[in-house]
């Protein structure tokens, strides 16, 4: 049964990873930091 717990926590390490990167993308939002992609774009 060792297994079934590694690949609940193997699941549960993604699951996190993508909802920290989820909410890292809405902080800079939120903020109204600027968007790296546009930059190029606003400097022309």
């Amino acid at each position: 049964m060792w297994y079934f717990a590694w690949i609940l926590g193997v699941g549960f390490a993604v699951l996190l990873a993508i909802l920290n990167a989820m909410w890292g993308e809405n902080e800079a939002a939120r903020l109204g930091l600027p968007d790296k992609a546009n930059d190029d774009e606003a400097a022309r």
